[in-house]
């Protein structure tokens, strides 16, 4: 039986365990969207972890939905990230960010000339972010022509050839929690006609487009792909969730892709959805590379599922803010540090950088 602390190899990537750090948005970055060397010393203390995932970053300018968040379109955020990949690599670490476009999870005033979020569609979803006024509704957005998506096919492709110039071990192409891709996914969300809309198969076009294009730019060795099929962070379930998802992990099995990464239920809530069922084994039976499982995980589930052969390797997301030892505590069976939920998103080191880990 395998266990949460073996190694393990995923595509191109050699792993010392089966532990992860999930992609937490702290909104932390400075001018530019740059990370800077408050964001060094956070990845840094998390080094143990088998990988990082970053948190999520903006392909574009247009991509950008929140305050504060880091981009990976740039020559300075390109070098900004090099000190955080070279500072994980000096612990021992191993690093892939996530690559970011949130659609219609945006706010004008954070896009060039105060443009309009760009989506699948032009409804304006039910829901908030974050912006120097604070939290406010999201802004209406607009319908993206089909002779667009080439270039924010492009955008993507780009992110991932920065990625690998700023040091990263590989790309996550984040394609849940109800932003860009998963708003095409979705027939609740996707409205339109035509190539990128209607059938399953239409609506899956735009992630797997991406995903081969990143696949081809960096590898498909080092790309990993995160779904979150039964999530309604910003957007109601898909009329199908089971034969949509299903479809899309059919067509990603022969791509070689380095893991795929599933939050099983509400992302960031219940892992099972009272009246909401999914098969996420069939998806897992369905896809060769390594699978990973996220959502409130405690050790003795995660260790559950590794030995069992139902997850290849288990993220955790708000025990890593807390505890950047996470490693160490969950294998010797030790108590987590108390996360300070009032930190969470912007300011400084507090609550980000000052999390004590055991003395050795």
């Amino acid at each position: 039986m395998n266990s949460l602390f073996d190694p393990i190899t995923i595509g191109q990537l050699e792993l010392a365990n089966r532990i992860v750090m999930a992609p937490l948005t702290r909104n932390r970055a400075g001018a530019g969207q740059v990370p800077g060397a408050l964001a060094v010393e956070y990845y840094r203390q998390r080094a143990t972890a088998g990988l990082i995932i970053s948190e999520a970053s903006q392909i574009s300018p247009m991509a950008q939905g929140y305050l504060d968040t880091p981009g990976i379109h740039s020559a300075a955020q390109i070098a900004g990230w090099r000190q955080v990949t070279d500072a994980v690599h000096a612990a021992g670490g191993k690093i892939v960010i996530q690559l970011w476009h949130v659609g219609r999870i945006a706010h004008s005033s954070l896009l060039p000339d105060g443009a309009a979020p760009v989506s699948s569609t032009a409804r304006r979803a039910e829901a908030m972010t974050y912006t120097s006024e604070g939290f406010v509704p999201v802004s209406t957005p607009r319908a993206l022509r089909d002779d667009e998506i080439p270039a924010l096919i492009e955008d993507y492709r780009r992110a991932a050839s920065n990625a690998l110039a700023a040091g990263f071990d590989g790309v996550e192409v984040h394609g849940a929690n109800t932003y860009l891709l998963e708003q095409f996914l979705r027939d609740s969300v996707n409205d339109r006609s035509g190539p990128y809309g209607g059938s399953i198969a239409n609506r899956a076009r735009l992630l797997l487009e991406v995903v081969q294009a990143v696949s081809a730019e960096i590898g498909a060795g080092r790309t990993g792909l995160r779904l979150s099929p039964m999530t309604t962070f910003t957007a109601p379930l898909d009329s199908d969730p089971q034969a949509l998802y299903g479809y899309v992990v059919e067509q990603l099995a022969p791509l070689g892709l380095a893991y795929l990464h599933v939050i099983e239920g509400e992302t960031g809530g219940t892992r099972a959805p009272e009246g909401k069922a999914f098969d996420y084994e069939a998806l897992h039976r369905a896809f060769p590379g390594a699978w990973m499982l996220n959502n409130g995980y405690s050790r003795e589930l995660a260790m559950a599922n590794v030995a069992a052969g139902k997850a290849d390797l288990v993220a955790f997301g708000r025990s890593f803010i807390s505890t950047p030892d996470l490693v160490r505590r969950l294998k010797d069976d030790l108590p987590l540090n108390e996360l300070r939920a009032d930190t969470l998103y912007g300011g400084g080191a507090e609550g980000y950088t000052d999390y004590p880990a055991l003395a050795a």
